[in-house]
């Protein structure tokens, strides 16, 4: 028997960085985001001799070890053994042998949420293997806690969500890890539209989300006046994405992503940088009317807005970058599991 799950990776579109605490827990967040058609991937093999095997098949390493109720947490394929810890802890209560193998269509760092989305599709596995009583908001939640509770590792709360429910969603986030998700009914003709438009280049850089998480996060708890206003702004941006798309109305996307990267960059340092600034104001210049970083910044995908069929020339000009256009199409389901 096989056990198998994917979840789809996400780009924010609108409020990113609204989601992390303590802005959500005292302020409030809101993003809309949107899943593509490049996935996480978790496959689980029982097996009967008390071994668990890890197996990360994009090349982040093997293990092979011994069976035990916890596994050390020791930078070795940790969000694999955080997930398998935390299945244990709360559900099953005695070792499990088996092998886990993994896969992400996207490298770490490159800002389309790979490793919360790893985490949910491995939840996700493993809830089809022992018939565990978990509900989207539930996987959402566990892989949230496992990540940023049990692993430690700074970052908000969109990427599980995203990845778990799958489609356009305009998210808010409150105290207490509160979340609600909305789905959202996005015209067929609009979202093909949006495909058309929306151009995604990989910068060849990644970036450690979390260092810049933490200095946004010490910006909101010393009450940075200038990192707080341009967060309230981020939040407003995604209240004006959802209108914009639930409307139709295409042509005010890249205004609002535009208006939206100038507050971002002043959230934290290291969001931008010059190569990241020379390449957005070129793109403007080969026709696109907004765009941005995905994710919390500083390298990984950047996307740009254009309209009238100006994505012919920002591909050419994209061309003289090192980097990568990434194809893509939006997805409506999110996290699927099933066995064989």
């Amino acid at each position: 028997m096989i056990i198998r799950s994917r979840a789809p990776l996400r780009i924010g579109l609108a409020g990113g960085g609204t989601d992390v605490s303590p802005y959500a827990d005292l302020y409030g967040g809101a993003i809309l985001n949107a899943t593509i058609n490049s996935f996480a991937f978790a496959n689980i093999i029982p097996r009967e001799d008390g071994k668990i095997v890890l197996h990360a098949r994009d090349g982040n390493g093997r293990l092979e070890l011994k069976s035990e109720e916890q596994l050390e947490i020791n930078g070795e394929l940790d969000l694999l053994k955080g997930v398998y810890n935390r299945i244990v802890r709360d559900f099953v209560k005695k070792p499990l042998s088996f092998e886990l193998q993994t896969y992400v269509d996207a490298p770490p760092g490159s800002g389309l949420g790979s490793s919360s989305t790893l985490v949910v599709a491995i939840v996700g596995a493993f809830a089809e293997w022992l018939s565990l009583p978990l509900g989207e908001y539930d996987i959402a939640h566990l892989a949230y806690e496992i990540e940023r509770v049990d692993l430690k590792m700074a970052g908000g709360r969109q990427d599980q969500y995203a990845a778990t429910f799958g489609g356009f969603n305009f998210m808010e986030f409150f105290a207490n890890d509160k979340v609600i998700v909305n789905p959202l009914r996005v015209k067929e003709r609009f979202v093909c539209e949006l495909e058309t438009n929306l151009v995604l280049f990989h910068t060849s850089t990644s970036r450690n989300s979390s260092t810049i998480i933490e200095q946004q996060t010490k910006n909101i708890n010393a009450k940075q006046e200038k990192s707080l206003e341009a967060t309230h702004q981020l939040k407003q941006q995604a209240i004006n994405m959802k209108e914009a798309l639930l409307r139709g109305e295409l042509s005010r996307v890249g205004e609002i992503l535009d208006h939206g990267w100038k507050f971002k960059k002043q959230m934290a340092d290291g969001i931008s940088n010059p190569m990241i600034d020379n390449l957005y104001e070129e793109m403007i210049k080969a026709g696109a009317t907004g765009g941005k970083i995905s994710g919390a910044g500083g390298g990984g995908f950047m996307m740009f807005y254009c309209p009238n069929n100006s994505h012919y020339n920002v591909k050419a000009a994209l061309a003289k970058y090192d980097g990568a256009v990434k194809e893509f199409l939006f997805t409506k389901g999110g996290l699927q599991t099933w066995k064989i």
